[in-house]
């Protein structure tokens, strides 16, 4: 049983700020590159972070007596108090305007820019989208816009569609890797997110009824932006991605890409070929 979504009690919370400062270090992106299946190498000053390092940096450390039973900070805070069980990213759209280096310390500036409720198959749903503005010494390396959702407990089974899923699409460009708890692990450890879903099997599946640990939707979302990276030689100018459904642990996923010319398409895909996330480059 949660607490009654007051709308215009949470809307109070758009237009806070936060700011955090961090350092790219040498080992964390060699962590990074590692678990996103890049040439380690020996980074050294200067040499250009993978393009997501900065979900990695200056993440908010609670006491443990703040965390809640799945395993975030309690509600409130600089995020609004929602009153739904479920917390996930959505989705959200990056601009790509500097890469952020080893040795540089990043600043980063949150905002709450909008929060509204919808109703969907499984429930009462709550999205509130923070933008973020990520800076260097040379100035401003990123802006972004994240879209959290948090949603009503239950109702997974119900949600699933009883028709015949439709037959995978095709790719013009195809990277396959499996979801071991392992990689799911690592990346969890890389953001210092305690979140159950990806590393606890009992809470998943006995509190939350999923069928496994839950790959993270940013760890999808930078496999496709660096594949996107690594087809055209350079950073697109903007990404925006979705999640479409969860992807689980245990099986073999694949990162997809179709280049259109103006844009490329781009998805990874669970071991039946249905798409998980969706995201498009832009140049």
């Amino acid at each position: 049983m949660t607490d009654k979504l007051d709308l215009d009690h949470l809307r109070q919370w758009i237009g806070r700020t936060q700011e955090a400062t961090d350092v790219v270090t040498a080992q964390l992106v060699k962590s990074l590159r590692a678990t996103l299946f890049q040439e380690i190498g020996e980074p050294k000053a200067g040499d250009a972070a993978p393009l997501t390092v900065h979900w990695c940096l200056a993440q908010p450390v609670f006491p443990m007596s703040m965390l809640g039973g799945d395993g975030h900070p309690t509600r409130g805070g600089f995020l609004p108090p929602v009153p739904l069980p479920r917390r996930m990213w959505a989705g959200g759209e990056i601009e790509f305007l500097d890469a952020l280096r080893v040795g540089d310390q990043s600043t980063r500036l949150s905002r709450i820019s909008d929060i509204t409720v919808k109703t969907g198959s499984s429930g009462q749903l709550c999205f509130v989208s923070v933008e973020h503005t990520i800076t260097s010494p040379r100035g401003v390396a990123i802006r972004e816009r994240q879209d959290i959702v948090y949603r009503e407990m239950g109702g997974e089974q119900a949600a699933a569609p009883a028709k015949p899923a439709p037959p995978p699409p095709s790719a013009q460009h195809r990277e396959t890797h499996v979801s071991d708890p392992v990689l799911l692990f690592r990346y969890s450890a890389l953001t210092f997110n305690g979140h159950r879903i990806h590393y606890d099997r009992d809470y998943v599946t006995k509190v939350e009824g999923y069928p496994g640990l839950i790959f993270h939707g940013p760890l999808q979302a930078a496999f496709l932006v660096e594949m996107a990276a690594k087809l055209r030689g350079k950073a697109p100018k903007k990404f925006g991605y979705r999640g479409v459904q969860p992807l689980f642990e245990g099986s073999e996923f694949s990162i997809n890409a179709n280049d259109n010319g103006a844009t490329m398409e781009l998805w990874t895909a669970n071991d039946a070929g249905q798409p998980t996330m969706k995201g498009t480059a832009a140049w």
